[in-house]
């Protein structure tokens, strides 16, 4: 429980100083704000006006599609307002500032994965619930549906951590981490709609072998009651064997790293 507050505390420190240095370029930082809303603005726009050719697509209303792309939204969100320091890693590792975390008593996997949160991902946060909270109660949800909604988010939180953590496992092998998270970006930008409505083999292999649609579209799936109970099941063991695959190529990769300075 000791270790827990430490680590707690340690990250309170790390994203205050990260708020710091954000906030620090105000007009950097409404630039980063209007790019963010605009792309939530044009994307709901895209998905209204492909209502308006059509009542339903893959079985689904306009209300149910809009609550896909509000979950992913909100998961994005919080990924990223979690793990922005998963960015700046490569740059640690190429110049050696990565042997001083090695040395230091804190766990160097909490240093390179939630090192520094994004504060314009939290103040995003914001209308981005609030919209999802509107969504799920014009779709008539029941208290059933919100726990399994919960559940399966945690489980999508769960993989999302586990995919970081394989960038960083990458970059320590490679020395390269922009490409890899622009790949995890775009797989996980399929998830903005419902996978249902893709083709197969891709709908099975983005929804287990990659498991994209567990992580987008099994929570909101849950929360409208269209989900069996043996895929929460199956979603939640592929989410845990996913974080553990994760950390066994962190201790890998951690095996293999060479010091800039060797």
């Amino acid at each position: 429980m000791r270790k827990i507050g430490k680590y707690a505390n340690l990250w309170v420190k790390l994203t205050a100083n990260s708020f710091m240095a954000v906030l620090s370029s105000r007009f950097g930082a409404m630039l980063f704000l209007t790019g963010k809303t605009l792309r939530f603005v044009f994307f709901l726009v895209f998905l209204l006006t492909l209502f308006t050719q059509t009542q339903f697509l893959a079985s689904y209303s306009s209300l149910q599609m809009i609550f896909f792309f509000l979950t992913y939204t909100f998961i994005d969100t919080v990924t990223q307002l979690l793990f922005r320091e998963v960015y700046r890693f490569r740059s640690m590792v190429v110049s050696g500032d990565f042997d001083l975390v090695l040395i230091k008593p804190i766990s160097p996997l909490f240093r390179a994965l939630v090192g520094g949160a994004d504060p314009l991902d939290l103040v995003m946060l914001i209308p981005y619930v609030g919209a999802l909270v509107y969504v799920a109660m014009q779709l008539g949800v029941t208290w059933p549906g919100v726990v399994l909604y919960g559940i399966l988010l945690i489980n999508a939180f769960v993989i999302a951590t586990g995919f970081h953590i394989f960038v960083l496992s990458l970059a320590i092998l490679t020395t390269e981490i922009d490409h890899t998270v622009m790949i995890y970006r775009d797989l996980t930008s399929m998830g903005r709609v419902p996978v249902d409505i893709y083709r197969e083999p891709l709908k099975t292999i983005i929804t287990f072998a990659i498991p994209v649609g567990v992580m987008m579209t099994f929570p909101a799936k849950a929360l409208m009651g269209i989900l069996s109970p043996g895929f929460v099941v199956v979603s939640c063991i592929l989410g845990t064997v996913f974080l553990m695959s994760s950390f066994r190529m962190w201790r890998y990769s951690l095996s293999r790293y060479a010091s800039a300075s060797s």
